[in-house]
C-alpha cells in the first residue's frame, strides 16, 4: 500500500473514531509520530466541521448517540457541570469521539471556539498517549523475527 492511500485511510479513520486510527496506523507500518499525527489531524477536522458548520450533523450525532454517551443525565453531563468545557473538551475525545463529543459541547451551549480550543488538546493529548501506549506496548514483529 502506497504512503499517501496508508496516511489517507488513518487520517479518514481518524475523523470518525481516535481509537481506531491508531492501530491502523501501526497496522499499516507507519512511523508512531505520524500516526499521531494523522489520527489526531482527522479527529481534530470532525470536530471543526461538528462545532463551526454542522448544526443538523450535531443535532443528528445527539439523537443517534444519546444512549451511548448517557443522555442528559449520563457521563457527559456529570463531567460538564464538574469540569466545565475543558473537562469535556479533555475527556469526550477519548469517552465519546471528537464528533460526538463536540455536538454534546454545542448541545450544552459551550462557546465554539472555547470548545474547539479544549477538544483540540485533548485530541492531541489522547493521540499522543494511546500511540505511545502502542508503540511501547505491542511489537509488531512476527514470532521468531527480529
Amino acid at each position: 500500500m502506497s504512503s499517501l492511500l496508508s496516511w489517507a485511510s488513518v487520517l479518514g479513520t481518524g475523523i470518525l473514531e481516535l481509537w481506531a486510527a491508531i492501530p491502523l496506523g501501526f497496522a499499516l507500518k507507519l512511523h508512531p509520530v505520524m500516526t499521531a499525527f494523522l489520527s489526531s489531524l482527522g479527529s481534530i477536522a470532525s470536530a471543526i466541521v461538528v462545532i463551526f458548520f454542522g448544526s443538523s450533523l450535531r443535532n443528528w450525532l445527539v439523537r443517534r448517540f444519546q444512549s451511548k454517551s448517557g443522555g442528559r443525565g449520563g457521563t457527559m453531563t456529570r463531567i460538564w457541570h464538574k469540569y466545565g468545557i475543558a473537562g469535556l473538551g479533555l475527556l469526550s475525545p477519548l469517552i465519546t469521539g471528537a464528533p460526538l463529543g463536540a455536538a454534546i459541547g454545542i448541545s450544552f451551549s459551550a462557546e465554539p471556539r472555547k470548545l474547539f480550543l479544549w477538544m483540540t488538546i485533548g485530541i492531541v493529548f489522547w493521540s499522543a498517549v494511546l500511540t505511545a501506549a502502542v508503540a511501547y506496548g505491542v511489537s509488531f514483529t512476527p514470532l521468531g523475527g527480529e
